[in-house]
């Protein structure tokens, strides 16, 4: 990640109070709040590892965890719950899962979707029991020092549209105005600041809304107290994050998972921290899976949030194969 390569497992924990001993430790979290915290020998700068073999494209069908009757049925009900003021906006998600080839490595993958899809925040993990190809080019937490900067995304067009409605960009200020609570839960007072503010960014296939928050940490924060201030992430549960998660957990008909948690590396004062987007995992079974979702408030039309869904899988899915 981020020119980063970090081999020599040493030490697996599932205790974020583990990435305050100043090692290097690469970080998946679940939406739910599960850890996988990785200890690493050796860290140096350099590219992904050649793989063995080239990526064989998916020839099975991925199935999602909601058909599209279903989805819209899932945002109508959200709608329902915001007009009677229990939210005002939740991230709607659904999964897909196709057949993975038996032993088969993500490796390769990584490498196509760097060529054809490249990321600011992609990443490649491999432990034991889970194994992740990111494209995610989303922010959660780049922490130097005592400055910590998270980017949330709100608002996807496809690539070249100039013009976001009334729609995005309110709900990127109220994700913004989220953040920023998040962010000041752990900041010295004060210091928590908007740089950029609804800017629109053109990444692979698609253009995005983008905003900046940014603290100074208070001295003696541990990082499991970043943790309970910053996680789940913002932007893909929803305001306020208390009733958007209680309403994730009661509609959608999986759990996320490694998908929408938090994905990177920490090291000591530093980090790297993405959102889990556009993310394709393995969890030591026999599914590749995919996740993908769409930011409903109450001026939502559900069909036109079902076919952002499409839009945002659509390119990463071409890539790895798979009939969608």
């Amino acid at each position: 990640m981020d020119g980063l390569l970090a081999y020599g497992l040493q030490e697996i924990s599932k205790d974020p109070a583990c990435l305050d001993d100043g090692n290097f430790w690469a970080v998946s979290t679940t939406f739910e709040g599960e850890w996988i915290c990785a200890r690493f020998e050796r860290v140096v700068h350099a590219p992904l590892p050649t793989a063995r073999q080239s990526w064989a494209k998916i020839n099975g069908t991925w199935l999602s965890s909601l058909d599209k009757s279903s989805y819209e049925n899932y945002v109508e009900e959200i709608r329902s719950r915001i007009s009677v003021g229990d939210v005002y906006q939740v991230n709607a998600c659904r999964q897909l899962k196709v057949a993975l080839a038996e032993g088969a490595s993500l490796l390769p993958l990584m490498h196509l979707i760097q060529e054809q899809n490249p990321a600011p925040f992609g990443c490649y993990l491999r432990t034991a029991e889970l194994e992740i190809a990111s494209a995610s080019p989303e922010l959660l937490a780049r922490r130097n020092g005592s400055r910590i900067t998270s980017g949330p995304i709100k608002g996807t067009h496809p690539l070249g549209s100039e013009y976001f409605g009334e729609k995005d960009k309110a709900e990127n200020i109220m994700i913004v105005d989220l953040i920023r609570n998040d962010v000041g839960r752990i900041s010295q007072i004060g210091s928590v600041t908007v740089p950029r503010l609804l800017v629109s960014e053109d990444h692979p296939g698609l253009t995005h809304l983008v905003s900046d928050v940014q603290g100074e940490i208070l001295v003696g924060t541990s990082w499991a107290d970043i943790a309970n201030a910053i996680l789940p992430p913002g932007s893909v549960s929803g305001a306020p994050k208390s009733s958007a998660v209680r309403i994730i957990s009661e509609l959608e008909v999986l759990p996320r998972g490694p998908y929408c948690g938090a994905l990177g590396w920490v090291h000591g004062d530093q980090s790297l921290l993405s959102v889990a987007i556009r993310i394709f995992w393995n969890q030591g079974d026999e599914f590749l899976r995919f996740g993908t979702g769409a930011g409903i408030t109450w001026g939502s039309d559900s069909t036109g949030e079902w076919e952002e869904t499409v839009l945002k899988a659509s390119r990463l899915l071409s890539i790895s194969g798979g009939a969608i």
